[in-house]
């Protein structure tokens, strides 16, 4: 098949497969030398990110966070490269998670998975529903968003924090407050779901004092990162039965080691970072890149462009 002399050329690393490659090429990108390469589809971390050539207009990152780069000061060392991340690329999956980790805290799943019981409700007095509560996502950017969409059947009223308040129009979304307002939020919320990125503005934005101010049925669930809560102060939160649960498929540490006290909490559903598997994460990203590389190509603005002073 003859190339089109017109495509853009893209190079693709550090590792190659079948769905980037088809991504780059069926979307008006051509597989070239780096050298040579208007733009970088990188599937890699930081570590080994290459130095790039003067060509270089646009870099694609594999992840929706990009806290390590920054980090590595990878977009101070190119500023007149346009970077983007994943974000968005995986809203779906993540947000499908994060809605079940919820249901599960609500209704105490564990507490009867653990029970192996017939026995009923005399046992398990803490079951509640998500049926006219209130659900605070903090962080409606793609998987925030996703989040509340998936929570319209359930029949709750969303509280919707973004980084500049601007309107989040879903039915269930009764407010859109500005990170700015976070403190108005905690004391007016049923359960939190954790959106936001990892920037030095989030980290810890709930410790000690916003879990006080929450429920004793309230429900945290993380989908972010974990350094956007203090642990211990949610350790001393759960074991005093300040909020109902926290569902956490991020920690801090990352990996959560065998001998945390987090283990051990009944009140407590972990899962192991997973909410975006890699069965799923590929094809995911893949047409993320089409999209955008269709976009490079004929001059449109790109999805997910990382704004260096955002942090993401």
């Amino acid at each position: 098949m003859t190339e089109n002399p017109t495509a853009v050329p893209i190079a693709l690393a550090p590792k190659s497969s079948d769905l980037l490659v088809r991504a780059i090429t069926n979307s008006g990108g051509r597989i070239t030398d780096l050298s040579t390469a208007r733009a970088l589809i990188w599937d890699g971390g930081p570590n080994n990110f290459p130095e790039l050539p003067e060509s270089m207009e646009w870099v694609q990152l594999f992840s929706a966070g990009v806290e390590d780069f920054f980090a590595d000061g990878l977009f101070d060392r190119y500023p007149r490269t346009v970077f983007t991340s994943a974000a968005g690329a995986f809203a779906e999956s993540v947000a499908e998670h994060a809605v079940m980790l919820l249901l599960a805290g609500v209704r105490y799943l564990p507490e009867h998975v653990r029970a192996r019981t017939w026995r009923q409700q005399r046992f398990f007095p803490h079951i509640g529903t998500l049926r006219g509560s209130t659900v605070a996502v903090i962080g409606a950017g793609g998987i925030g968003r996703e989040v509340i969409t998936m929570l319209e059947p359930f029949g709750v009223e969303v509280i919707a924090v973004n980084r500049s308040g601007a309107p989040v129009r879903f039915p269930s979304v009764t407010e859109t407050v500005p990170a700015a307002r976070l403190r108005e939020v905690w004391p007016r919320t049923d359960h939190v779901v954790l959106a936001a990125p990892a920037t030095t503005g989030t980290h810890h934005l709930l410790g000690k004092n916003e879990l006080v101010q929450l429920r004793p049925h309230s429900w945290v669930v993380n989908i972010a990162r974990g350094p956007l809560i203090d642990t211990d102060a949610l350790v001393a939160a759960l074991r005093n039965n300040v909020i109902g649960g926290a569902a956490l498929d991020v920690t801090d540490p990352e990996p959560l080691p065998d001998s945390h006290p987090l283990w051990a909490l009944p009140n407590v559903i972990i899962t192991p970072h997973d909410s975006n598997p890699p069965q799923l994460r590929t094809a995911a990203f893949a047409r993320h890149v089409a999209e955008n590389i269709t976009r490079f190509a004929a001059g449109r603005t790109l999805l997910a462009r990382i704004d260096p002073t955002a942090g993401y």
